[in-house]
């Protein structure tokens, strides 16, 4: 019950903290996807385009290091741009983000997250857009054991108190909005660097330092296994092709946008 009662806890405190302020600029913020796709795809005053570090379809890239934004959360995207601009999260990947966030207005920031979140839904993009962990095996970079990483994804490490991951990103890593975003699918490089740095604590900008915690308990190898499986994990159930619907509660982010 305890443990139930923090999660309601974030969610609720997460749910205002992205409709609060926008709800009560405008009575109701919306989202223009059209918009988010001109600064993805040609960028805006001096901030780049994003798909020149994180491809044209949103995808992410393994060699440089880059996320899988296409499908994922519409508000977790906005939550790690504002993060970004407030320097709440630094960017030690690429070194621009903290530096490109502050150039795009709160709209700005709206837009962007919207469009990416539109791109491809949560469906399993094809194997070609997905990390190639052979490839990525024979080039030189350490890679896990999927089955090893699919035990720890859906049962956690109970004898060293780790919990699993579907616990809070749900099924295979497929997301729970507003606050939980969707892993499965994601880059590997991503995946493991993100671990390593929730667990040294270069990154600290999760609610509750839920992520920090967890972290802090795997070592690199089993870092290693988790990315391997949920960077190929497919979000839907055994003999189910459909997914849960999102929560229509964020709609002026999404499904309320002012376009499509």
């Amino acid at each position: 019950m305890r443990r139930f009662s923090t999660l309601a806890s974030v969610m609720i405190g997460a749910a205002i903290w992205v409709a609060g302020p926008a709800q009560a600029a405008s009575g109701h913020a919306a989202a223009s996807i059209s918009s988010g796709k001109t600064i993805f795809m040609q960028g805006k005053g001096d901030v780049p385009a994003c798909n020149s570090c994180h491809g044209e379809n949103g995808m992410g890239n393994d060699a440089m290091g880059t996320p899988r934004l296409a499908g994922q959360i519409s508000q977790f995207i906005r939550k790690q741009l504002e993060d970004f601009a407030n320097d709440r999260r630094q960017d030690t990947t690429m070194f621009v983000m903290n530096t490109n966030a502050k150039g795009l207005s709160p709209q700005d920031r709206r837009d962007v997250a919207a469009y990416v979140s539109s791109l491809g839904g949560r469906a399993l993009p094809p194997a070609s857009e997905l990390s190639n962990i052979a490839e990525l095996k024979a080039n030189g970079t350490e890679v896990g054991v999927g089955y090893l990483g699919k035990a720890i994804v859906n049962y956690g490490i109970p004898e060293r108190d780790v919990p699993s991951c579907r616990a809070c990103h749900d099924y295979n890593g497929r997301g729970v909005d507003p606050v939980y975003p969707q892993i499965g699918g994601q880059k590997y490089v991503y995946l493991v660097n993100q671990l390593k740095k929730w667990r040294d604590g270069s990154r600290a900008n999760d609610p509750l330092a839920q992520m920090q915690k967890v972290a802090q308990k795997l070592t690199d190898e089993e870092i290693r296994h988790v990315a391997t499986f949920l960077s190929n994990a497919s979000p839907f159930t055994i003999g189910n092709t459909r997914t849960p619907e999102r929560h229509g509660f964020m709609a002026f982010d999404t499904g309320g946008s002012s376009d499509h």
